[in-house]
């Protein structure tokens, strides 16, 4: 054991959860799955509360619409973002395993853009605000992320670095490769990213004021998100195809700093142009 580091006699062992939550037959359901489609289906549910807020941003009916296109983008846009952010060079000589989106690998990058892109289409040919229903959407997102670590967990997947000896909770995850008490890094980026940004923006979300003004919750969403990752990130082992970039960073911490600059910039412009 490396000095400084947790004792694996306060460890935990990492529970063999089986990644499969109901078999029928040659059909499985993944608890990764199944996150996907509990998060969507409470994030329409909010996303129709919030839209019909002063100042309405859409129609029940039209939120309803959306979420096929939120579906589309989440997939495609992980998935795409996976392969061409964490492992092209794979993907480019095995490129039937791009559409294996049940072995795993979804980047939330790929996701964010693939529904960006998603709302921004939508919108455009609704004719609706495009920042006012963004605004909308970014309060229930968090709920996808507590969901879509969690699932992390269940599977065993992204887990964190050797623990420092002053952590209470270290986890044994033997498919590590070695006996280390690691952080459960999918649990603390779940509490970041899910708990602690849903707490803040569903607060957020009952400000008018913060509802007046165009991007200014999306910009939040997307800071804060920034924000959370990069955090998170210092306590997760980076995979093992990339493993630390220049200056000890991580391809999560890379792509996050973007968006917290554009969050804040969106903040700002949000706030200068208020609904009167």
């Amino acid at each position: 054991m490396m000095l400084g580091t947790a004792s694996t006699a306060t460890a935990f062992m990492w529970p063999h959860f089986s990644p499969v939550l109901v078999r029928f037959g040659p059909f499985d359901i993944h608890y990764y799955a199944l996150a996907y489609i509990t998060a969507l289906l409470i994030g329409w549910r909010l996303v129709r509360l919030l839209a019909a807020l002063p100042p309405v941003a859409a129609t029940g009916e039209q939120v309803d619409d959306f979420l096929s296109w939120a579906t589309l983008g989440i997939i495609l846009g992980g998935r795409i973002g996976y392969v061409s952010f964490y492992q092209p060079g794979y993907f480019l000589t095995h490129p039937a395993q791009i559409i294996a989106v049940w072995d795993g690998g979804m980047s939330f990058h790929g996701g964010f853009l693939g529904v960006t892109i998603a709302i921004i289409w939508f919108c455009l040919k609704n004719h609706i605000n495009v920042l006012r229903f963004a605004d909308r959407i970014a309060v229930a997102v968090p709920i996808g992320l507590f969901l879509g670590r969690i699932a992390n967990f269940i599977n065993g997947e992204l887990w964190g670095r050797p623990a420092a000896v002053w952590f209470p909770w270290p986890v044994i995850y033997p498919q590590s490769g070695t006996l280390d008490p690691r952080y459960p890094s999918e649990l603390i980026e779940a509490s970041l990213e899910g708990v602690v940004l849903f707490i803040i923006m569903l607060a957020a979300s009952r400000s008018l004021k913060l509802r007046q003004s165009p991007g200014g919750l999306t910009g939040l969403f997307v800071a804060g998100y920034g924000i959370a990752r990069i955090t998170g990130e210092c306590f997760r082992e980076p995979d093992a195809f990339l493993g630390f970039l220049p200056f000890g960073t991580t391809m999560g911490q890379l792509l996050s700093i973007p968006m917290v600059l554009a969050g804040i910039g969106l903040m700002v412009w949000g706030a200068r142009h208020r609904d009167a």
